[in-house]
């Protein structure tokens, strides 16, 4: 069993940061995979990244590269976002999500067991 649990959102300025946490506990081989998701009320839930390997390996959407840093902290057991030059359209609820593979750096929500509560992000332009 694992548990997630996210924290870092609010409201921020369009072009503003934000830095989200998923602090993580239970099995650590249940967590192999571990990966951001976002979901707008009404709409299918999207994967935004992927962090397998012990953070050796990420994987972005297209929509948030070169803004967003996926990175594991192995040794605090906690799963980052840093969010840059943050847009309108990433305003969403943002979910923590993790699963023991074997195939790890999917964006499809699917493909992940685990889901913590999500954290509220809202960029205004």
């Amino acid at each position: 069993e694992v548990q997630l649990v996210e924290s870092g959102g609010g409201s921020v300025q369009a072009g503003g940061s934000l830095r989200l946490s998923c602090a993580a506990a239970g099995n650590t081989n249940d967590r192999q995979c571990m990966a951001w998701f976002r979901q707008v009320a009404g709409k299918p839930r999207e994967g935004v990244a992927a962090n397998y390997r012990n953070g050796r390996y990420t994987y972005y959407d297209d929509s948030v590269k070169g803004r967003f840093t996926i990175s594991l902290d192995g040794d605090k057991n906690t799963l980052y976002l840093e969010m840059n030059n943050l847009k309108a359209e990433d305003s969403a609820m943002y979910y923590c999500a993790a699963d023991n593979g074997p195939v790890c750096g999917s964006l499809r929500s699917d493909r992940y067991k685990y889901w913590g509560r999500g954290t509220q992000v809202t960029v205004s332009s």
